[in-house]
């Protein structure tokens, strides 16, 4: 009984050794370390000149004070209304809700991973009555004679039945000797920031499409106002050529066109309504709100556009929601790679099961029922049939191609500015030509109208005249609205006020 107490605490003696050497495997890790993609980012934007600033009112170069576009970027519209429009975003936007809950996962999928660092202890405690088979032979015991075959025991069948009391303790470890458990942390940590990436994506996205929507509405109210005015001036053309003809200065024919001109225009001026209605409920959706319960002032549109400060493209790569996600996606390919590549190393489980056993209830617990068991097991494939080398060639094609969409992505971002600068570059010449042009046709009508007056040109001069000006008028009011909601989509691709320090660390 000594020698066997002894034993068994040699094999106990040998577990601090075998402990200690598992810690030291445990630094080890087969993954490959990872680096950011290098992209290249220009010096300066293409739209940006010292030239092209000075004809243009809504360009600022950000400088270190500046304290616009952080946070809440729509407040630098100085819109109240927009202001109150954007506060209800966050709380009840749906696809804002989707995109937080869908981060709250990957977060969750982070701890999951993380308990793979632990032991695994269980214990299945039972009670179990049980009688065995009359017909069963049982070897009951050894010696020089007796019944049975050659001499050597006996054999008996048993029809007694017996309780057993079992409340055993299983403990597993898989140490983690490679890095696998440490990469698929790592993999779905960055997974999760990738995720709370989109969310801000998502928030920015939204918002813009707030601000975009409202401004266009806005935008028909101030045509709806234009289209108004410009029917209160044609019904005054009317009476004034009903006028004429009921003195004998002008014809029928005249009147027949006032009265054709004046109802074209009424219609048009009804007609705004159903892009104003449809403006109204995209917004109502977009705050999580019934269409049918929601409704917006009219109110022209008096908003100018914002100085946008653009910095330099580099700053780009930290204030783009959409990058940082796109970049997080190549580090969490990174460490799948890692996670692939520990297949090729055995496998180690540290084992060990302890309790109490025992027929009888009243000496279930003694210290005669315990038993115990510990020991460690390996496992390694042999064969695979170039499984694990194909693993690892997927994973890395795989982070291949998370680079160039990161580089792509990267690309996109820089076109989005560009494009936006260009636009406002163009519609701040566009908008000073157009109101030149109003002038001139509003000269045009007004020398028609007069000539008219005095019998000198027909009504059709008036006519034309009027039309063009209207026209000039619309192509105003829509140039303005599209000045305003290209502001928006350049503050939109320069990230809003979103910065990258805002994700969350690996630990968080």
């Amino acid at each position: 009984m000594t020698s066997l107490l002894h034993k068994a605490d040699r094999h106990l003696l040998l577990l601090p050794a075998l402990a200690g050497a598992v810690v030291f495997l445990c630094s080890c890790n087969v993954g490959p370390k990872y680096h950011t993609p290098t992209v290249q980012a220009p010096a300066a934007y293409k739209e940006v000149t010292t030239e092209n600033a000075k004809d243009i009112d809504n360009w600022k170069a950000a400088q270190p004070s500046d304290a616009v576009i952080r946070g809440n970027w729509w407040e630098i519209f100085n819109d109240p209304e927009l202001n109150q429009l954007e506060q209800q975003v966050d709380k009840s936007n749906q696809s804002i809700a989707s995109a937080a809950a869908a981060f709250v996962a990957a977060r969750a999928l982070v701890k999951q991973a993380r308990s793979q660092l632990f032991p695994t202890v269980t214990t299945d405690p039972s009670i179990t009555r049980q009688r065995q088979s009359s017909n069963l032979k049982q070897f009951v015991g050894q010696g020089s004679g007796g019944t049975g075959t050659g001499g050597t025991g006996t054999t008996t069948g048993s029809t007694s039945a017996f309780t057993d009391y079992s409340l055993p303790f299983d403990a597993t470890w898989v140490p983690d000797l490679w890095g696998k458990v440490r990469n698929t942390i790592n993999s779905n940590a960055y997974a999760a920031q990738a995720s709370a990436a989109d969310l801000a994506n998502t928030r920015l996205t939204i918002h813009a499409e707030v601000a975009v929507d409202y401004f266009q509405l806005r935008s028909q109210d101030a045509l709806k106002q234009l289209l108004d005015s410009t029917v209160e001036a044609y019904r005054q053309s009317l009476d004034l050529t009903k006028a004429l003809f009921e003195t004998g200065i002008d014809s029928d024919e005249s009147v027949a066109q006032a009265e054709t001109q004046l109802e074209t225009t009424e219609a048009q001026d009804t007609g705004v309504g159903v892009l104003r209605s449809q403006y109204e409920h995209a917004i109502a959706m977009l705050l999580g709100q019934p269409a049918s319960t929601f409704s917006i002032p009219i109110k022209a549109l008096d908003t100018a556009p914002p100085p946008v400060p653009f910095g330099v493209p580099s700053e780009l790569l930290e204030r783009r929601p959409d990058i940082a996600a796109s970049e997080r996606l190549v580090a969490q390919a990174n460490a799948q790679i890692g996670i692939a590549r520990a297949a090729y190393f055995p496998t180690l489980t540290l084992s060990a099961s302890a309790g109490f056993q025992s027929s009888s209830i009243t000496d279930w617990f003694n210290w005669p029922s315990r038993f115990w068991s510990v020991g460690p097991s390996l496992a390694e494939t042999i064969f695979d049939a170039g499984l694990r080398k194909a693993t690892v060639e997927q994973y890395r094609a795989q982070y291949d191609e998370t680079v160039a969409n990161y580089r792509q992505t990267v690309l996109t971002a820089f076109q989005q500015v560009e494009d936006n600068l260009a636009a406002l570059r163009v519609l701040s010449q566009e908008i000073k030509q157009q109101v030149v042009a109003i002038n001139s046709s509003q000269r045009y009508l007004d020398l028609a109208t007069e000539r008219y007056r005095l019998g000198i040109d027909p009504y059709l001069n008036v006519i034309t005249a009027q039309t063009t000006l209207l026209s000039n008028k619309q192509t105003l009011v829509n140039l303005q609205m599209q000045q305003i909601t290209d502001s928006v989509q350049l503050v939109e691709a320069l990230g809003g006020g979103w910065t990258r320090a805002q994700i969350p660390s690996v630990g968080e």
